[in-house]
């Protein structure tokens, strides 16, 4: 099988032979994936500069942002674009110009004909808006602006719109969008308000990029059981989770299976990975291929320092999945 086929059997349930991998083929690693972006919105130049040990640099949606220099990757917000409603009016969301997203999406599926090719969207309705408004703030708003929310949701919505409509014409297989709506304990809302603010809206994205013959990809960080089934019955075909073991496998196993939809993930970046112990991370890789297979991706996590994970310990992972694959008789 190809990898495309591979990865569509898993996310299909339709008798993959082995998991999916996506680890960086620069580290002699094996990727099922290809992937592309939209490229930048109409008339963008990012801004980025030092003050002594601090970096700021500014986004798409014209927040600013901080980060230690030799710390993690993104930061945060340290001034939103939207400080106050009444800033709504004339706030403009970035433009992006469908034939040049499509154009960009192309070229890189291009470069590897025979992998999945996933089409990333530059955010999605909760992270974008979260940045717009700083999530402490944004997190009242929900309670105490409702209105204001929803219009705002709907203007970011369309910018998606877009880049769904230049993915299918790239031909890619999937989209794929990153919401972190938990804690490790729970959603960051209520059901009942992910529903009124989100449900519809999810529903009505992905409703355009089936049309288009493309699988939906979310990655969620935390432990969001609560709406899992939600997600599936709006239109998810693929979770990717960080965090695999917040969950009860045997119960996202049983979800998973009845809406034939399929988990994308490393071994857990926060029980496991981290520990630096050979045997349990092993044991990790074990435990996916017993729980999950059939409807599995393994993933190499994007930013190992940052997590704390050496190299090497992210190797032991890797060379585990190789030696399960291989126990199944196929030759990788």
């Amino acid at each position: 099988m190809t990898s495309r086929e591979i990865i569509l059997a898993n996310i299909e349930h339709t008798g993959a032979p082995q998991p999916g991998l996506n680890f960086p083929e620069s580290k002699n690693m094996i990727s099922d994936f290809v992937f592309g972006g939209p490229g930048m919105p109409v008339g963008y130049e990012p801004k980025r500069w030092l003050d002594g040990d601090q970096e700021y640099y500014d986004d798409i949606w014209e927040n600013l942002w901080v980060r230690m220099k030799d710390g993690c990757r993104a930061g945060e917000v340290c001034k939103p674009a939207i400080e106050d409603w009444s800033q709504l009016e004339t706030f403009r969301v970035p433009e992006f110009d469908l034939k040049s997203c499509t154009k960009n999406y192309r070229q890189a599926f291009a470069a590897k004909p025979d992998k999945f090719r996933v089409a990333g969207m530059s955010g999605w309705i909760f992270a974008a808006s979260r940045y717009l408004r700083k999530m402490e703030i944004y997190l009242m708003d929900l309670a105490l602006y409702p209105e204001e929310v929803k219009r705002l949701h709907g203007m970011v919505a369309e910018v998606f719109k877009i880049q769904i409509a230049a993915a299918g014409k790239a031909g890619a297989d999937a989209i794929m969008f990153a919401e972190d709506m938990g804690t490790q304990t729970g959603l960051l809302m209520s059901p009942a308000m992910w529903q009124e603010y989100f449900g519809v809206l999810y529903a009505e994205l992905f409703g355009l990029a089936r049309e288009r013959g493309m699988k939906v990809i979310m990655h969620s960080c935390g432990k969001n059981d609560e709406i899992v089934e939600p997600l599936l019955r709006a239109g998810v075909n693929c979770f990717q989770f960080d965090q695999p073991t917040v969950y009860n496998p045997e119960w996202l196993r049983g979800m998973l299976k009845q809406y034939q939809a399929a988990l994308w993930s490393p071994i857990d970046i926060q029980k496991i990975l981290p520990t630096g112990n050979r045997a349990i991370i092993e044991q990790g890789v074990d435990d996916m291929f017993r729980h999950y297979s059939g409807h599995l991706i393994f993933n190499q996590y994007g930013d190992l320092p940052g997590i704390g994970v050496e190299e090497e310990w992210n190797r032991w992972a890797y060379d585990r999945i190789i030696d399960n694959i291989r126990k199944l008789g196929i030759r990788i």
